[in-house]
């Protein structure tokens, strides 16, 4: 457990890339090369993250932890995973206050943007072959998976479920009662995430709150009503924290995203950004607390059933289903985020270069980041 504590405490601190590229790290690093974990559990991970409200990668994580060491296991796991992340946010918080804007800020992501797409590319590419070995139906779940995220230019909770469903119809056919069943919850699930995921986008705000007490409450609501990744949460907070509440302006809310991508861990972090504009550190702490309580909750209290049930084959077969899923949509994340972060030659040949160094040099995550950073900031000045 320690060995996993300390590499969460690591990711947290150097994982750049986004929710898409941070579960690609976890398979890479604790399944194929350190052999921490073994491809059940980081499937039946990845499928509790994909099935329950909240941001993609820190549920993976506290899944993980959760499967490995119990709810001790997932409450060290979160916070060393998280942690990092939120002190680092809280320092630009603080000298973005103090020094009134970041003008740097978008010249460092013009730089980081184009290379965190090469980053995702990789990350999904290898999720992919990872759990579709030459297996033509999950290939399949993939490709329509990434078809629909490109199209709608988000990941879909219910295709996640949708996926694991017909995995478990062609692969581990339950009898026809049970199937018939399994059908009946799994449409009925997803119909009410819909649901839930429609009256969400249509909330407005609470009048006549203390303003803390509606950080904690607007951000609670975020955490446990959106699916998918961290990225999934961007235009709910978007239409929140600027329309409903009016405490940021577009430009500052822009710099907050451009925060969460600048920095490691979970991209979610960027909520401490906001909240501490808001209400300065009370604010962040309360902003933080909203967003990942509902997560730990929405995975300490199903995991124990997925754990009493990782060895039936047909929640082995929904967690494959949903896992290929997650590759094909972290895939189609890198068109729908490439079409903003590569828009000019310099962002393109930022991009190739950045597969390159990954692909054929093996260039850690983590300097290539760095390296792009320094270049937006040289180039924006030129």
């Amino acid at each position: 457990m320690t060995d996993l504590v300390w590499y969460f405490l690591k990711l947290g601190s150097i994982g750049f890339g986004g929710p898409a590229a941070l579960v690609g790290y976890m398979r890479r690093d604790l399944v194929d090369d350190r052999g921490l974990i073994d491809e059940a559990t980081y499937n039946l991970s990845i499928a509790l993250a994909q099935i329950m409200p909240g941001p993609l990668a820190a549920q993976t994580a506290m899944a993980i932890g959760y499967f490995q060491g119990g709810v001790i296991g997932a409450s060290l796991v979160g916070l060393a995973f998280i942690l990092p992340s939120f002190v680092m946010v809280l320092g630009l918080s603080i000298a973005y206050v103090a020094y009134g804007g970041m003008p740097w800020m978008q010249a460092v992501f013009y730089g980081i943007g184009a290379v965190i797409i090469a980053i995702i590319a990789v990350a999904a590419y290898r999720l992919a072959r990872g759990t579709n070995k030459r297996d033509v139906l999950l290939w399949g779940v993939s490709g329509v998976t990434f078809a629909a995220t490109v199209w709608t230019g988000s990941e879909l909770a219910v295709v996640f479920i949708l996926s694991g469903l017909v995995t478990v119809l062609i692969r581990a056919w339950p009898g026809r009662r049970r199937a018939v069943l399994l059908m009946a919850v799994s449409l009925t699930a997803a119909i009410a995430i819909a649901g839930l995921e429609s009256a969400l986008a249509g909330a407005g705000s609470a009048s006549g709150q203390p303003v803390l007490l509606q950080v904690l409450l607007f951000f609670g609501k975020a955490g446990s009503f959106v699916f998918g990744s961290g990225l999934a949460i961007v235009p709910f907070l978007q239409h929140g924290v600027v329309h409903d509440f009016g405490w940021l302006s577009d430009h500052q809310f822009l710099d907050a995203v451009a925060v969460a991508l600048i920095t490691p861990g979970p991209v979610v972090i960027t909520v401490a950004f906001i909240g501490y504009l808001v209400a300065g550190l009370p604010g962040a702490t309360l902003a933080a607390i909203g967003i990942f309580l509902p997560v730990y909750v929405f995975t300490v209290v199903p995991a124990p059933w997925f754990a009493r049930h990782r060895h039936n084959a047909q929640l082995r077969a929904f967690a494959t289903g949903a896992t290929s899923a997650a590759s094909g949509a972290i895939g189609g994340a890198v068109v729908v985020l490439g079409r903003q972060a590569i828009f000019d030659w310099v962002t393109a040949c930022i991009a190739v270069a950045g597969l390159l160094l990954l692909v054929r040099f093996r260039v850690p995550e983590a300097v290539l980041v760095l390296g792009a950073g320094v270049a937006g900031l040289v180039l924006s000045r030129s």
